[in-house]
């Protein structure tokens, strides 16, 4: 390295780049949905955890799917929140680097608990006879830990190579956190392996799962249609399009993000499709399996009739 280069110890968010009255409006925003997505995240996971009849495979998975969705956004959002209203947008490296990690570490865990609980709906329609013993709660829970140790495993493997580099300016990321793309253009070394990795993770973690999903929905399309029941037939298409509306929407934005071809503006794209990660994505997943889901309406409603005065 050159005499004249020196580590950075913190490092300017640029965030969006707007007037201060476009940035008051997107904070006021961006504060109801970060609160929608805690509130509606929070309310998902109390209903699964009080109410028994909830107390299925599918929902322990979707409790799991809340934990990830508020831990997620609360690492993103609330330095955006700050940045948006404050004119020093400076983060600490460190901080960083930790935001990064734990970035990571929540999208891949989405990744394979999306995956189980497509495998969950599988079991449930092509072989309800089994459904009990395939899906038994040490496998649940087998594929639960699996998932999470798995997924900050690589997370930590992206922290190594990335703590490899040295890091010496630029001081500014274009970017509302610490997204891993921007922090390696901080780096003042050849940064080719991190991205090997990282399209390689990209492999593993989204067009695998992806696949499984689609091979998995595609034999629970075949064995729909076999239903002689309309009232099962409609009930299962229910809780499958609710699935595949959240893996539709996470899948599409990660791989369009990481491994689709870049647009003209690339920090941008980032920005605009890390929202979709952030925040949409959390504050809808409650959304679609709440309003499309009969069972958690009723255990909302029993929550409701319990609390109110006689």
């Amino acid at each position: 390295m050159d005499g004249n280069q020196t580590w950075i110890t913190e490092v300017t968010l640029l965030g969006f780049q707007v007037d201060p009255v476009l940035e008051s409006f997107l904070f006021g925003l961006f504060s109801l949905f970060y609160t929608l997505t805690l509130l509606g995240n929070g309310v998902i996971l109390g209903l699964i955890c009080s109410d028994s009849r909830l107390h299925t495979p599918m929902y322990f998975f979707l409790s799991h799917l809340a934990i990830i969705d508020m831990s997620y956004a609360s690492n993103n959002v609330p330095k955006m929140l700050a940045n948006l209203v404050s004119q020093k947008r400076t983060i600490s490296f460190v901080p960083c680097i930790m935001q990064t990690f734990l970035y990571l570490a929540f999208a891949h865990t989405e990744c394979l608990i999306l995956v189980v609980m497509s495998y969950d709906r599988y079991v449930a329609i092509c072989h309800p006879l089994r459904y009990t013993i395939i899906m038994s709660w040490r496998v649940c829970s087998v594929l639960t830990i699996t998932s999470w140790v798995f997924s900050f495993l690589l997370a930590l493997v992206h922290l190594v190579l990335i703590l490899r580099l040295p890091f010496c300016g630029p001081h500014e990321i274009n970017h509302f956190f610490c997204e891993i793309l921007s922090v390696l253009k901080l780096a003042c070394a050849d940064t080719s392996l991190n991205q090997v990795v990282i399209f390689s993770a990209c492999v593993f973690i989204l067009l695998g799962p992806l696949c499984l999903v689609l091979v998995s929905y595609t034999r629970i399309l075949f064995s729909i249609l076999r239903i002689q029941a309309a009232e099962g037939r409609r009930k299962a298409f229910s809780t499958c399009s609710s699935h595949l509306c959240v893996v539709g929407l996470f899948f599409g934005s990660a791989i369009v993000m990481y491994m689709a071809p870049k647009s003209p503006h690339p920090e941008e794209q980032q920005k605009v499709l890390s929202l979709f990660y952030s925040l949409f994505n959390p504050m809808l997943n409650p959304l679609i399996y709440s309003l499309r889901n009969a069972e958690v309406r009723g255990a909302l409603r029993r929550a409701l009739w319990k609390e109110r005065p006689m």
